[in-house]
């Protein structure tokens, strides 16, 4: 285990190092290194620390929490096809990032509108779910779908009103997903929130490991169920609202990751998430790259990019699932 989990950090750092190398200026290793040693020694220099390091970080935290928070939910709800946004959490901060922009708010508190909306909405959802001390599955989410539907009309609404406005290009760039225009301002503003809900998710994970054989078996080893639910929900609440405050709605990173790290780790909870963490960073990096290059100088919505490659991965999965369980 401690090999692979060694060979999952070294392939981040070398998808990191790569995506260094990819912008609209070339720039050759030994630049990129004298410029990560002397961080104001010139225009190389402001590429690489204003431009390319802050995405890559961003780009590496906003997978992980994604991929965090997607484990957290499948393990909860014991439904492998749930991912992180199953709550509203997406639905909620679009609504509420969308109505910014088209009311011209401060383009630096947007941001901020977008996460406290977030959570709200998972706190409603949530409301709408609990059952005495504890959540009902099936209301959870039935709650998250009947708002995020809600929420996708109002948006809907929105952006036939803006139509031609100066605010629709960037209405739809967050809405299809991007990391472009953000920087370490941004990261400082998300990285608390991402950090906690990571800490109460691995503190979660003994609870998370007896919830997966159901609500009655984890009462009767002494898990109080009640607060272990309520625990994870707000761990992926806070993860997957600050991964959208940062680069809008990104799908599949929350849905297909914790599959594959369940057939690389096993079905253990705390190496789940740790495996989630690393692969959803470096899918998250390389499609972020890959965005980039395609179609330079043009930048394809990383969301976009994910659905082509989450679409055929989870088929596939699914698909040989079922052959596995035929045979």
């Amino acid at each position: 285990m401690t090999l692979r989990f060694a060979a999952l950090v070294a392939m981040l750092f070398a998808v990191a190092a790569g995506a260094l190398l990819v912008g609209g200026t070339t720039l050759s290793p030994s630049a990129i290194g004298a410029a990560l040693l002397h961080p104001h020694s010139g225009e190389i220099a402001t590429i690489v620390w204003q431009l390319r390091l802050p995405r890559i970080a961003i780009g590496a935290l906003v997978g992980a929490a994604l991929a965090i928070a997607g484990a957290l939910l499948q393990g909860l709800l014991r439904n492998p096809l749930v991912d992180p946004y199953l709550t509203g959490v997406s639905a909620g901060a679009a609504v509420a990032i969308v109505l910014s922009i088209s009311a011209g708010v401060a383009a630096a508190a947007v941001p901020a509108l977008g996460f406290a909306a977030g959570l709200a909405t998972a706190i409603a959802v949530a409301a709408l779910a609990r059952r005495g001390a504890s959540l009902d599955a099936t209301r959870l989410i039935l709650a998250g779908v009947s708002l995020s539907s809600l929420f996708a009309a109002i948006i809907a609404l929105v952006l036939t009103r803006v139509q031609g406005g100066g605010s629709a290009p960037a209405i739809v760039s967050w809405l299809a997903g991007t990391l472009s225009g953000r920087g370490w301002n941004d990261l400082a503003f998300a990285a608390p929130y991402a950090a906690l809900g990571a800490l109460l998710a691995f503190l979660s994970a003994p609870a998370l490991n007896a919830l997966r054989l159901g609500d009655v078996r984890a009462a009767a080893v002494g898990v109080d169920v009640g607060r272990a639910q309520w625990t994870i929900l707000a761990s992926s609440s806070l993860l997957a609202a600050s991964a959208v405050t940062l680069s809008g709605t990104i799908g599949f990173v929350g849905l297909i990751v914790p599959h594959v790290a369940r057939r690389m780790v096993g079905s253990d909870a705390r190496y789940v998430l740790a495996a989630s963490a690393l692969l959803g960073a470096a899918l998250t990096i390389v499609a972020d790259a890959l965005s980039r290059t395609l179609l330079a100088p043009a930048e394809i919505p990383i969301g976009v990019l994910l659905a082509f490659i989450g679409v055929p991965t989870f088929l596939y999965l699914y698909l040989r699932d079922r052959r596995t369980a035929a045979a």
